[in-house]
């Protein structure tokens, strides 16, 4: 099994897991054309995929989805209130968007909920709820041939529930969003939004990746992926330092040969396989 980072961050969010045949789409939320050229990047043709997770509604994570099922013939795992969401959004009187989304996703859903397992291909897929201001917002643990990889984002904080999920992963995706301190002094976001950033429903920051790997990671994963990096509230080294730091403090009761790695919002990571 391997996976690549399509993009990621406040612009747009996209995951690609591989096994054998099997190509799936985690969230669209890069255009339908980047889409397109990021795969081409890395070597796949958009129309070998297999299924599109959508994990929730937000634009930056299902934007380039109406587009995309144009161009593509496979199903739409979403969840039904994620579903919902995605059609009720509101973009002015006078739009058709919602129509269009609708009449995009006809005869192509296939419905899912948390704690049920599904398949696509020869992938198991199995979600579970994670804490953001969303209508339904999932992660996902993806196993194939006993081997279990992760991708979460959008989250304001590390549940027991993540956790356990996340024990026995060969390789995780998972949010560091931002800088505390850099949030906090960024003068371009209104307090609004940095409440909004820092509430338990929010964002994951750089701190609370490193608390989670110094006692929370169970030190399975050989490579863990950083991403929605905020290019406003962060910066990308400073999040892999943050990481790697937090990594060495386990040492040497729980030692981790983990891998950190960054993912960006304009190109593909390299592909990770485990």
């Amino acid at each position: 099994m391997k996976l690549t980072v399509l993009g990621s961050g406040s612009t747009g969010n996209a995951v690609l897991i591989v096994a054998g045949e099997t190509r799936v789409l985690v969230d669209a939320g890069l255009s339908a054309r980047e889409l397109i050229r990021r795969l081409a990047q890395v070597g796949e043709d958009a129309c070998r995929l297999d299924g599109i997770v959508v994990t929730h509604e937000h634009s930056d994570h299902s934007g380039g989805l109406r587009v995309l099922l144009k161009l593509v013939d496979c199903p739409v795992y979403v969840s039904g209130q994620t579903r919902e969401a995605y059609l009720s959004e509101h973009f002015g009187v006078s739009n058709q968007e919602p129509r269009r989304r609708s009449a995009a996703l006809k005869d192509r859903v296939e419905e899912i909920e948390s704690s049920k397992d599904f398949r696509v291909g020869k992938i198991d897929f199995h979600p579970f709820t994670i804490p953001h201001d969303a209508a339904d917002n999932f992660g996902f643990t993806a196993t194939h041939a006993g081997v279990k990889i992760a991708t979460l984002m959008d989250f304001g904080h590390i549940t027991t529930l993540v956790t356990e999920q996340l024990r026995g992963c060969a390789a995780i995706v998972m949010e560091s969003n931002h800088s505390r301190d850099m949030l906090k002094a960024c003068d371009v976001y209104p307090w609004e939004l940095k409440q909004r950033i820092l509430s338990r429903l929010g964002h994951l920051s750089n701190e609370d990746v490193a608390e989670w790997l110094q006692y929370g990671f169970d030190g399975s994963a050989r490579h863990i992926v950083l991403a929605h990096l905020s290019q406003r509230a962060n910066n990308p080294y400073l999040a892999k330092i943050t990481a790697e730091v937090a990594l060495q403090e386990r040492a040497p009761l729980f030692p981790a040969e983990t891998e950190i790695t960054l993912s960006f919002p304009k190109e593909p990571t390299p592909w990770i396989e485990v």
